[in-house]
């Protein structure tokens, strides 16, 4: 049974229902388990007037990259799964983000768990709120899965939810994301032993367990390799170590029982600029796809090296983009500032989410064009990296294997093997958080569970009962009958969603705004200035204007020298303490602009042409021009001719230009606004047309930094514009005026 039916269908234009979403949710089953891929045409894809080759189907419902206005707003996307990562610590606020991303092309939706879960030797339950990341609870689960279902008819194509099987709960968290849908998890039992501690071996005995559950569920795998190079001193050092990893973990998942096809390796480049990054990422991509091609690979840009700057990190995730392109990555994610300064993850995980189609788009189809040189410098690292590694690897194995390799320190040394620092991570094989705590199995031993890992002895007894699965003699196990899982609601009350959607309710469903960074009402804003100190000062000063402007707890989150005493460039995070009322808001009726190529038409059709020029005292020229000139999409790309008249000209020159030329609109541009100068040259120009009987028959248009729409009507003008008025905007005034007198006539 699905009650998924009864959530939705979303509406674009209405936010997501939380209160309606958590409803029944003791009934929800997910719709479908399973890892999915994206529908990739292999013919390509056509959209607008280009042909893709490298993209996947379109989506039902998406927002394309700032310029696709420019070309029918076509949203390629890519042919890989995109990744983001979501961690507000919330999950009524995760499904929010969700949302967005997806529209933005998101398809693998990681919610990342809170700091320290992997240390939690059980199942929490509830949904209490998490810190740095949200708790991974049944009622969590089961609700984002329940919001990915109706997001995923939203956009038209499958959301891929995914979550992290790590810990000394493993076994259980991988039953549990297999009851409930979980498409895609983290696994790896390296990560367990070198940077949570856990037993060695208890971390192999529970991964085994793991790995068999999510084959079972059709959970793809993905493993924790890159942990190695994003912790150690010079990640560009440890590439044959990565690559052992890799190796270690892939063998052992095949040998549990995994499908081949459900095992996924977190590749992450190595370095990163200022460093010559591509000498070292591309032979180490290219090495790992030789190794390891009978897997899938996702592609991850590599924190070890992300500051708090957004534009670093759009930066360099547009060459990892690129060597993903080179390499054939099934999967990409996108990394983002926010996990180092804390502030607003919802925006930069779009921002990370258009990187991927920016670049995607714009270098598709790369590899009919180009192709790596293999035959000079790239081959001879494609086979040093691989040469090290096999040594890296046979080296373990002649000290007693992976075991005895890690109790030697031998991981996450910062040396280039051979060469060894001493400053690698070693874990002692009888320590550790679980030490002591593997039972060796009785010979008869017999769960009654399916996808159950090791010997599972059906006794005889049962076998005479007609029991040929383990799981039958129970009548099947929680996998097969869902209706079999105990489902425990919020254990606190005052850690729960109820009580925290209460406190949001007059910003989520009420009448009060404030803006949001983690959280829906947390009134979190980012501030960006630029301060002629030194950096010393800066920091200093930039709290203090932030407490001056009214900021609650004002931080700096990153500070950024544009010359040692000219200035600094500094971004502070604080909370405003207001609401503002939505009922107390003015916005203004939206203006619907014709279609181009309509406004192309008419303007052929009339010959359309205007005079203009800035009127009164005023030299101020630009503005105009841009309105004007074909160059930044001035009336002239639509086709009106016009006679610019220059700056300071009398309204007299402009009337009796525009009788003697024939023109059909007057457009002025008037800047100076003291003693009202703007609003008396707008009147005046229609009171001058009237004496000279021409009122009729002339648009008359004005513009200018102080010029709002509304003043229109009290200047007797037919229409007025400010700041940030494009051509089309007037082109589109002229038009609708001169429609509107004639079907008045």
């Amino acid at each position: 049974m699905s009650t998924s039916e009864s959530f939705g269908p979303l509406e674009p234009n209405e936010k997501l229902d939380v209160e309606n979403l958590i409803q029944d949710l003791e009934h929800y089953r997910p719709r479908r388990k399973g890892w999915t891929w994206r529908e990739v045409p292999e013919s390509g894809v056509d959209m607008g007037p280009f042909h893709f080759r490298d993209m996947a189907e379109p989506l039902k419902n998406s927002l394309g990259l700032p310029a696709s206005e420019y070309f029918g707003d076509i949203d390629p996307q890519p042919k890989c799964v995109v990744t983001t990562e979501i961690a507000s610590g919330r999950f009524e606020d995760d499904v929010r983000r969700m949302r967005m991303a997806a529209w933005h092309g998101a398809d693998h939706l990681m919610v990342i768990r809170t700091t320290g879960q992997s240390h939690i030797d059980g199942l929490l339950e509830g949904t209490p709120e998490g810190i740095g990341g949200v708790p991974i609870t049944r009622k969590q689960i089961r609700a984002s899965r329940k919001a990915c279902d109706a997001i995923e008819d939203e956009v038209g194509r499958p959301i891929n939810f995914h979550s992290y099987v790590s810990g000394v709960a493993g076994p259980e968290v991988a039953v549990l994301f297999a009851e409930e849908g979980i498409n895609g998890a983290h696994q790896d039992p390296q990560y367990n032993v070198l940077y949570r501690n856990v037993n060695m071996y208890r971390s192999f005995v529970d991964a085994a367990e793991a790995k068999k559950v999510m084959n079972g569920a059709g959970i793809f795998q993905i493993d924790g390799a890159h942990n190695a190079n994003a912790t150690a001193k010079a990640g560009w050092l440890v590439m044959p170590e990565l690559m052992v990893q890799h190796g270690i973990n892939t063998a052992f998942s095949e040998l549990v029982g995994m499908d081949p096809a459900l095992i996924g390796l977190s590749t992450v480049p190595p370095n990163s600029p200022p460093a010559p990054k591509l000498w070292f990422d591309l032979p180490y991509a290219v090495a790992l796809r030789d190794f390891f091609s009978d897997y899938k690979f996702r592609a991850q840009q590599n924190t070890r090296y992300i500051e708090a700057n957004i534009e670093e990190a759009v930066r360099t995730h547009t060459i990892d983009t690129l060597i993903s392109m080179l390499t054939s990555a099934d999967i990409q994610s996108t990394i983002t500032p926010d996990e180092g300064r804390n502030v607003p993850w919802h925006y930069n995980n779009v921002r990370g989410l258009q990187t991927v189609k920016q670049v995607w788009s714009g270098l598709d189809g790369i590899n009919e064009l180009v192709s790596l040189k293999k035959d000079g410098p790239l081959g001879e690292m494609i086979h040093d990296l691989k040469t090290r590694a096999v040594a890296f690897l046979e080296e373990a194995i002649e000290i007693g294997g992976y075991f005895a390799a890690v109790e030697a320190g031998f991981f996450v040394d910062s040396a280039r093997y051979p060469e060894r620092n001493g400053d690698g991570i070693a874990r002692d094989g009888s320590g550790g958080v679980g030490a002591g705590s593997i039972v060796e199995r009785d010979p008869d031993y017999f769960a009654p569970v399916s996808c159950h890992f090791g010997d599972n002895t059906i006794p005889q007894w049962l076998r005479d009962k007609g029991v040929e699965r383990p799981e039958d003699a129970i009548g099947g196990d929680t996998l097969e009958h869902p209706d079999k899982i105990v489902y425990i609601d919020e254990l606190d009350p005052s850690d729960s969603v109820d009580a925290r959607l209460e406190k949001t309710l007059p910003y989520r469903k009420g009448d009060k705004i404030r803006p949001e960074a983690e959280w829906a009402g947390d009134g979190t804003v980012l501030v960006q200035l630029f301060v002629p100190e030194n950096v010393d000062i800066t920091e200093v000063y930039a709290v203090e204007m932030a407490k001056k402007m009214g900021l609650v707890d004002p931080e700096v989150v990153n500070v950024e020298t544009m010359h040692p005493s000219e200035g600094t460039f500094v971004e502070v995070k604080g909370k405003v303490a207001f609401d503002v009322d939505r009922g107390s808001l003015h916005i203004p009726e939206k203006e619907e602009l014709l279609p181009e190529e309509e406004l192309r038409g008419e303007v052929k059709a009339r010959g359309l042409r205007v005079v203009a020029g800035t009127v009164g005292e005023d030299e101020h020229s630009v503005g105009l021009r841009e309105i004007l000139d074909i160059k930044h999409g001035g009336i002239e790309k639509y086709g009106v001719k016009y006679d610019y008249l220059g700056t300071s000209v009398p309204l007299t020159k402009l009337v009796d230009a525009a009788i003697e030329t024939g023109a059909d609109a007057i457009l002025i541009s008037t800047i100076i606004s003291h003693n009202d100068v703007h609003r008396t040259m707008m009147k005046r120009l229609a009171e001058l047309c009237v004496e000279k009987g021409v009122r009729d028959r002339l648009v008359l248009i004005a513009g200018g930094t102080q010029v709002s729409r509304e003043m229109a009507a009290e200047t007797g003008l037919d229409a007025t514009f400010g700041r940030g008025t494009k051509g089309i905007m007037v082109v589109d005034a002229m038009i609708k005026t001169l429609r509107a007198r004639e079907g008045a006539e």
